[in-house]
């Protein structure tokens, strides 16, 4: 059984407004509809890597309180994590550029974390993917951060776009999840539902 069939019946909620999370989902086969969750994505200072993730997406999830029989919420939270820090998205372009120079020539960690709720249970997971930049020239990121403009993207980066097919050196573990939803736990997830 395909989970279109598995799910003919439900009302699957994707709450979150990235276009990467509606292509994947999309991808799968899915019928969904999109309603963001609008909450406060600061967290305690003293959550590390995972946690961090794992709390907002929690937190997201947590603005559906109500569900009915057939209603399924996907939550969905990324995190970069580089030495001890965590690197959200940025919030100017000067930030963006300042994230990349500190990734420039490191491996880092790209954490994701999905929260899946129905009415009657919550399941929250992750995955975590080492990501290795090469040594990136400031000209190579002005130019992404000024034409790409990665605001909206955890550590001002996404992997499928320029700055992935020139200055990434390697990946160990899930593509997905570095873009932002780690695909395979969270198919063998729905499919235990």
């Amino acid at each position: 059984m395909t989970l279109k069939e598995k799910f003919s019946l439900h009302n699957i909620i994707l709450a979150s407004n990235s276009p990467r999370r509606k292509q994947f989902l999309t991808d799968l086969g899915l019928d969904f509809t999109i309603k963001p969750a609008n909450v406060d994505e600061s967290f305690p200072l003293h959550l590390k890597d995972k946690d961090i993730a794992l709390y907002i997406a929690e937190q997201k999830v947590s603005a559906f309180p109500n569900l009915d029989d057939n209603d399924i919420v996907i939550t969905c939270d990324t995190v970069v994590w580089l030495e001890n820090q965590s690197f959200g998205k940025p919030e100017t372009l000067n930030e963006a550029k300042q994230m990349l120079m500190q990734l420039s020539g490191k491996t880092h960690q790209v954490i994701s974390a999905v929260c899946i709720k129905t009415n009657s249970k919550t399941i929250s997971f992750y995955d975590s993917t080492d990501v290795t930049f090469n040594d990136l020239e400031n000209e190579t990121i002005d130019y992404y951060v000024e034409t790409y403009k990665p605001l909206d993207k955890a550590g001002a980066y996404g992997i499928q776009e320029w700055i992935g097919l020139v200055g990434i050196e390697k990946i160990n573990g899930s593509y997905t999840n570095v873009v932002g939803m780690p695909m395979e736990k969270l198919y063998q997830h729905l499919i235990q539902l």
